[in-house]
């Protein structure tokens, strides 16, 4: 039996373990990373100096097919079979919730590599980096209209990533905490929430000669309004199981009140992913100031909060059944 924090024996055994919320958790970082990244370049302004790529840009088509690939590497070896997982790629069932979310990660996936060798063509040339992939941006940069259908689809795709990261649990029908219609939109804010974060805490740290300071300031108004829309979908999941009664109502009220389940919800969750940020926010960053040890400080504790909800859903929606 699989567990993180401390026994769960005296609960219900945990058949989805610690890789899955990991990978939920590198899913939906990879799919917010990306809409990060193009919403940045979208909105970029070209800088006097003469630089293209925004240091936010390089960062999300840095991070997301990085963790996307990591999340699916921990989510094939969880699945036990690792050498006969092909099979998934090939029989698909459209009425699974898992068949469709390898459908769109099979076309996000290789899109988001894409992405990345749009975004470092200039690297690519000048370093000579993968020498294989050099023909690939000599082609996009011969058909510019390439750039743009791939950056279209993949804010499609990396949506539908985010939110199929929360459908995966919510198709599971006998587990209160999880078969709720407010889950996958939880998870696609929170999922978007992190890879602002990341995003800004990596650009920060590998890309310093490429910021540009107005778009962490615009990212930080984006991060807040998502931090802010996470607080009432938590409470509108917790009050619909509270309302629908039964096994549900107990299943909520466990998950809030019982054991170590209970602190990392009010403490991890709450506490450090909602609260801190928006503290922060109001005090150190107050009308968005640039400074960098707050902001740093403000994408470890939003990125570590989404991390313990991962955690707490996974976990604390196989535990508490109402049962």
């Amino acid at each position: 039996m699989n567990n993180m924090w401390g026994s769960v024996a005296q609960y219900n055994e945990i058949y989805w373990p610690w890789p899955i919320a990991v990978y939920l958790f590198l899913a939906g970082l990879s799919a917010g990373a990306m809409m990060v990244a193009l919403l940045v370049k979208w909105n970029y302004h070209k800088k006097q100096d003469g630089s293209i790529w925004d240091a936010m840009v390089k960062a999300g088509a840095l991070v997301a097919p990085i963790t996307i690939t990591v999340g699916l590497a921990l989510l094939v070896l969880d699945l036990g079979k690792p050498l006969s997982f092909y099979w998934i790629l090939i029989k698909y069932n459209f009425g699974s919730v898992m068949s469709i979310g390898v459908a769109l990660l099979l076309l996000y996936t290789p899109l988001a590599y894409l992405f990345a060798v749009i975004i470092f063509e200039e690297e690519i040339e000048k370093y000579k980096i993968l020498a294989i992939l050099r023909p690939i941006s000599r082609l996009i940069r011969s058909f510019a209209p390439l750039s743009k259908i791939v950056e279209t689809a993949l804010f499609g795709l990396a949506i539908g990533v985010g939110i199929y990261t929360g459908f995966l649990l919510s198709a599971i029908t006998k587990l209160p905490l999880w078969n709720t219609p407010i889950l996958p939109i939880l998870f696609l804010t929170s999922g978007f929430s992190s890879g602002v974060a990341t995003n800004i805490l990596v650009g920060l740290l590998c890309f310093k000669h490429l910021l540009n300071e107005d778009n962490v300031k615009y990212l930080l108004v984006m991060d807040l309004r998502a931090v802010l829309f996470e607080i009432p979908l938590i409470a509108i999941l917790f009050l619909g199981l509270y309302f629908e009664g039964g096994a549900s109502a107990l299943a909520a009220k466990q998950a809030l009140t019982t054991g170590q389940y209970a602190l990392i919800f009010w403490l991890g969750v709450v506490g450090l992913g909602l609260l801190t940020p928006i503290t922060i926010a109001l005090t150190a960053l107050k009308n968005h100031a640039y400074r960098v040890g707050y902001i740093i400080a403000n994408s470890l504790v939003v990125i570590c909060g989404v991390v313990m909800l991962r955690y707490y859903i996974v976990y604390a929606g196989q535990v508490f059944t109402g049962a």
